[in-house]
C-alpha cells in the first residue's frame, strides 16, 4: 500500500510522503531544475549562508625576555591595533594566504614549514558572516626587519600580551579565543571549530 510504513532493510522502518506532498516537491523541483544555471545559482546564494573565509597569522617574538610578544598593526582608519589578516583569493590554501599576507602586511616572509595552525584553526564569525582560518608563527624580533607599505598598514610593531594597546574589537574578540587580550574569556564559548 502506498500509504503504509515499508521497509527499506531489516531493522529500519521508512514512511512514505503523502502523494500530494510528492507531487509538489516533484514539480517544485522540475521547476527549479528548468531554470537557466546561472538564475538558479543566483537563487541558491540568496536563501544560503554565504561565509567570506580569510586567513590570520598570530606572530609572535622567538626570542623576547620577558613577557611573550606579539606583532601588530595599525591600519586606517587608525581606531585600534591589528593582525596581519586578509581574505583568501580564490583556490588560494588558507595557510599560503597566512604567508602571502605576512609578507604584504609586515614584509616578513614566512614559508609554510614556518607557520602552524592554531588552536582552534578556525574561528566562525556567525554575525559578521566570516570565518578566520588562524595560524602562528615565531620569529626573531631583533633580527626581523618590519616593512609597511604607509598606505595599507600604517605601522607594524612588537607588544608585550600583558600590555597590549587598544585593538579593534574583532582583533579583541579573535585573540580571545586564544586566552590573550581583554576578551580572553572567550577562549571557552562554542562558535570556534576545534
Amino acid at each position: 500500500m502506498k500509504n503504509e510504513p515499508r521497509t527499506a532493510d531489516p531493522g529500519s522502518l521508512v514512511k512514505r510522503r503523502s502523494p500530494l506532498r510528492t507531487k509538489l516537491v516533484s514539480f517544485g523541483y522540475g521547476v527549479f531544475y528548468r531554470i537557466p544555471p546561472r538564475w538558479r545559482s543566483r537563487m541558491v546564494k540568496l536563501v544560503t549562508a554565504r561565509y567570506s573565509v580569510g586567513s590570520v597569522v598570530l606572530i609572535f617574538d622567538s626570542e623576547a625576555d620577558g613577557p611573550e610578544r606579539i606583532l601588530l598593526l595599525r591600519q586606517p582608519p587608525g581606531r585600534g591595533w591589528t593582525l596581519p589578516a586578509g581574505l583568501l583569493e580564490r583556490r588560494e590554501a588558507p595557510i599560503m594566504a597566512a604567508c602571502r599576507e605576512a609578507g604584504e602586511e609586515t614584509g616578513i616572509r614566512l614559508t609554510p614549514d614556518q607557520v602552524t595552525p592554531a588552536v582552534p584553526n578556525a574561528v566562525v564569525h556567525h554575525r559578521g558572516h566570516w570565518v578566520d582560518m588562524v595560524f602562528t608563527a615565531r620569529v626573531p624580533a631583533a633580527r626581523t626587519a618590519l616593512s609597511v607599505d604607509g598606505a595599507e598598514v600604517w605601522e607594524a610593531r612588537w607588544h608585550a600580551l600583558d600590555e597590549l594597546p587598544v585593538v579593534t574589537p574583532a582583533t579583541a574578540r579573535l585573540l580571545g579565543h586564544y586566552g590573550i587580550g581583554p576578551e580572553a574569556h572567550l577562549r571557552d564559548e562554542v562558535d570556534v571549530a576545534r
